[in-house]
């Protein structure tokens, strides 16, 4: 826990140089404000505060939309000394997602998979102009280059999200995608995505929760296996990399540590063609072979509908289910759908 205690070192320092000026503060806010210069205290008081235009005198401002692989890429390697960065996403770090299957099971813990925006580039902590907003971008005005910021909120508790605007030089749109129900009725009702890290806790706290469950006095033999049946539709390499993460978690740990229920547990692999399709044919025969080996049943065939304790494949056939996992491939996210931008054939 470094980061925090440094953290604490800078908030003390800033607190033992805080000014004895109460408008101060204030005064500094006029950065903020819609106007390029210092703005009196009672303006900038009753104004939305906003991110100026840069003067002539200033760096260009960059703005960064998202916190995924482009944007950091894009961030790490952006001459600081001649940009200024800033980052508006709803998320403060970045996510390694080839790893995220594994802090699904224990085997790497949820911090070594996501790095803070701030380590990857430290300007938007330290300089003066560079900034990251925790926030979502709801509108972009390409005339006048500026984009819409709210904040993010969480909880019944929080407060109502805060509007801004930004304005930019240049302007990165690095939103991601994000995971494809094809409009089948029940997915994000009862599936979870494995897309953040917020769900690889989830599926950890569920496969766990169900294991807890599974050996209960009373429960009979066909809920047992119900509560654990894990089931993955979507055989790319996301859906692969899980089923076999929780196999090898199945016969390395719940075998051993839950020797009352490990009979009952097991992993289905649902895709509608072919597992890893976009792979070599030698590829897909190698990881198929593996899987059954492992004791992960592929079945091939189609969702109809995902209902809170069963799917209904397209055939009709009924399977039940304690843990859900939906990786079918992702597309754009309804705010890049919303830009009026020059987009590619598949919405990006």
């Amino acid at each position: 826990m470094a980061w925090f205690g440094r953290f604490v070192q800078l908030a003390n320092v800033k607190n033992s140089a805080r000014p004895t000026n109460p408008n101060h503060f204030l005064t500094s806010l006029s950065h903020f404000s819609s106007t390029a210069g210092p703005a009196p205290a009672a303006a900038v008081r009753s104004r939305q505060p906003n991110l100026a235009p840069t003067r002539p005198d200033e760096k260009p401002r960059v703005v960064v939309l998202g916190s995924g692989w482009a944007a950091c890429r894009l961030m790490k390697g952006l001459d600081t000394k001649a940009y200024d960065v800033v980052c508006v996403s709803p998320r403060n770090h970045m996510v390694f997602t080839p790893l995220l299957a594994s802090t699904c099971v224990g085997t790497l813990e949820f911090r070594s998979v996501a790095e803070p925006i701030a380590r990857i580039q430290p300007a938007i902590s330290t300089a003066p102009g560079s900034y990251f907003f925790l926030a979502n971008c709801t509108g972009v005005d390409p005339d006048d280059h500026s984009v819409q910021c709210e904040t993010v909120t969480d909880g019944i508790s929080s407060l109502e999200p805060w509007k801004f605007k930004i304005t930019y030089d240049k302007l990165v749109v690095a939103l991601g995608a994000e995971a494809s129900t094809f409009g089948i009725h029940g997915v994000n009702e009862n599936a979870i995505f494995l897309r953040e890290v917020h769900h690889a806790q989830e599926i950890r706290r569920k496969l766990l929760l169900n294991l807890m469950l599974s050996d209960v006095p009373g429960i009979s033999e066909e809920e047992k296996r119900r509560l654990l049946h894990c089931v993955v539709v979507g055989g790319g390499p996301t859906g692969v990399e899980f089923s076999g993460e929780l196999s090898d978690f199945i016969m390395k740990d719940v075998h051993q540590r839950y020797a009352h229920v490990k009979d009952f547990i097991h992993v289905t692999l649902i895709e509608a063609n072919e597992i890893l399709s976009s792979f070599d044919d030698r590829l897909r025969r190698y990881a198929t072979k593996q899987l059954t080996k492992s004791g992960v049943r592929l079945v091939q065939g189609v969702v109809k509908d995902v209902k809170s304790q069963k799917i209904i494949l397209n055939d009709g056939t009924e399977v039940p289910y304690g843990l859900l996992v939906w990786s079918t491939g992702v597309g754009p996210s309804p705010f890049v759908r919303s830009l009026q931008l020059p987009k590619s054939p598949g919405g990006r």
